[in-house]
């Protein structure tokens, strides 16, 4: 298996923890432990953990708080592992085949392509069309491209990098279109709950017998040192997947399970966080782009704490955010490393004067390009 380099992860594995000023990253800014085991009983259960071996699949207590998510789902059609990586890991390894196709939303998080085209498959661009409102899904494109060769339809919603969500209506026109040819339909989550608006993101859950959904709570919920995702799916696959996952890292780390049951105990006040976090921090980028347009723009995003902001600068991507690294010590995402150069993902969850700070700093260097 020759897995591409996963230029996005490589980046910020290396320079994540060097640099004075992150942008990089598309979570808000972590929790403490102690922020989550809020209560004298919380901590003493958490310090009380044994550390052995949990549950494999997660325990029936942390299963059931991730199956009440999702209306209708039972404790059998979830497994817990190891971060939503992890649980998009399994789901592939499981179902792609050598000569597979894989209809995958673009622009998005590459950790699904490279393994689908690790494993033999050939994966099929769908494109999102950059309105001026929004980032939307071409529909008739998507019924174009799926073919009885196509194994799986990938969406992430709300969207990495664009911070685009899809509407209910949008999710049902998609689980039709791969009812057509009998395909899965793979939707990553892990942003559902961090919406700038306060109103949660549909989910394609119970949209279709053959979904699939992946998620965790690195993203929304500000916990990822926990490394807890997980996949929700038909209870027949679930079972499978297990199978797959006793080849990979066999189960949740057991502090971290006992850390996730009580994070999700108190999943609308982490969520109330989250969003006040990207609601304050959004206008202090927007103006920072306003101020800089028309060279630099962008389409307001729905959720997350991330922004795909398109400049018009005369340099490449890779090349720009290298100079801002080398020169500011600050570390943005380029659009490279989502196959679409003129383009920077911002990430703005951190705390506002590290935001506002920062981009000062690039703004500095983006002043002395024409």
């Amino acid at each position: 298996m020759n897995l591409e380099p996963f230029a996005l992860e490589r980046w910020q594995s290396i320079w994540e923890n060097k640099v004075a000023w992150n942008l990089s990253e598309s979570g808000v800014h972590p929790l403490r432990v102690e922020e989550v085991a809020i209560t004298d009983a919380e901590r003493q259960a958490v310090l009380a953990q044994e550390l052995g071996y949990t549950q494999t699949n997660g325990t029936p207590e942390l299963r059931e708080a991730i199956a009440a998510i999702y209306p209708g789902a039972r404790v059998e059609q979830i497994e817990v592992t190891n971060g939503g990586s992890e649980a998009n890991c399994i789901v592939l390894w499981h179902l792609i085949e050598p000569g597979d196709e894989v209809v995958m939303m673009m622009p998005n998080y590459m950790q699904i392509r490279g393994i689908v085209r690790g494993l033999g498959a050939t994966v099929v661009p769908w494109p999102l069309v950059e309105d001026r409102a929004r980032w939307r899904p071409d529909l008739a494109a998507l019924d174009r491209l799926v073919t009885p060769r196509t194994k799986i339809v990938v969406v992430c919603n709300p969207n990495n990098p664009t911070g685009a969500r899809m509407t209910a209506d949008e999710l049902n026109q998609v689980c039709r279109i791969a009812d057509r040819t009998g395909c899965w339909v793979l939707s990553d989550e892990i942003y559902r709950g961090a919406e700038l608006d306060n109103v949660e993101t549909a989910t394609v859950w119970g949209r279709g017998e053959r979904v699939i959904v992946t998620s965790g709570l690195s993203k929304a919920y500000g916990v990822p040192g926990l490394r807890l995702g997980w996949v929700a799916a038909p209870a027949t696959l679930i079972d499978a997947l297990w199978g797959v996952h006793d080849y990979t890292s066999i189960a949740p780390g057991a502090v971290s399970d006992r850390l996730g049951r009580i994070a999700l105990s108190r999943r609308a006040q982490i969520l109330a966080r989250t969003r006040g976090i990207v609601a304050a921090n959004y206008p202090i980028v927007r103006k920072w782009i306003e101020k800089r347009a028309p060279k630099i723009t962008h389409v307001p995003p729905e959720a997350g704490a991330i922004l795909f902001a398109r400049y018009r600068h005369s340099i490449n991507s890779s090349v720009l955010v290298e100079r801002i690294r080398r020169e500011k010590s600050v570390l943005i995402v380029p659009g490279d490393h989502f196959e679409m150069d003129g383009y920077l993902r911002i990430g703005f969850g951190n705390h506002p004067g590290h935001v506002a700070s920062a981009l000062d700093l690039v703004g500095e260097l983006l002043d002395t390009i024409p």
